[in-house]
């Protein structure tokens, strides 16, 4: 009987330089595996970019022109209020005598402002405890004991400087990014170019 030698490569299956026709079809199926993975997360991936709208308010321009000294106006900023708070000569003498060690949120009224505008104070108007909008913006509006902003939802009360000084508001109003254009306008957010 004659013994038939098996080879591990049937004829055929192997070209000159030794890819098989298995290893190409595995390149082939990942490859397109990689392609469609591609094609499936991208919209994923994509929807999670802000939308127009989101982008039209990345940047508000405020006229400060009209805010007297001792006033704040409240306006929209991302869909959420925005505090511009025009501070007296007292007010601003009242946050710089506050010692950093009472204050649960250690910050000078220099660093919560721009320099050589130390007189106005720009805050987002949403308290940092639960996210209610705190009084004291509007007119005749309770101040609290500080004389700054009073959250009526769960007692949190905020100095002329916008920090923390009583209730469960762990940190002090937010400051967001804003620069003076001019004199009696300024640009909160910043637009992407």
């Amino acid at each position: 009987m004659a013994t038939v030698e098996h080879s591990d490569e049937f004829p055929g299956e192997a070209d000159d330089d030794g890819v098989r026709r298995r290893d190409f079809l595995n390149i082939a199926a990942v490859s397109f595996a990689g392609v469609g993975a591609v094609a499936v997360l991208y919209p994923l991936v994509n929807q999670m970019n802000p939308s127009a709208d989101v982008l039209a308010l990345a940047s508000i321009e405020v006229d400060i022109s009209a805010i007297k000294a001792g006033q704040a106006i409240k306006t929209i900023f991302r869909k959420q209020p925005l505090f511009v708070r025009h501070l007296t000569p007292a007010e601003i003498k009242a946050a710089n005598a506050v010692p950093m060690s009472e204050l649960r949120d250690p910050q000078s009224l220099a660093q919560r402002t721009k320099p050589g505008h130390m007189e106005w104070l720009i805050t987002m108007g949403v308290c940092t405890h639960l996210g209610c909008v705190p009084l004291g913006a509007g007119e005749g509006e309770n101040k609290g004991p500080f004389g700054g902003y009073f959250c009526p939802c769960h007692g949190s009360q905020y100095d002329t400087a916008a920090r923390i000084r009583k209730g469960p508001a762990p940190k002090n109003l937010e400051v967001p990014d804003y620069d003076f254009k001019s004199a009696t306008v300024i640009e909160v957010g910043k637009v992407a170019k």
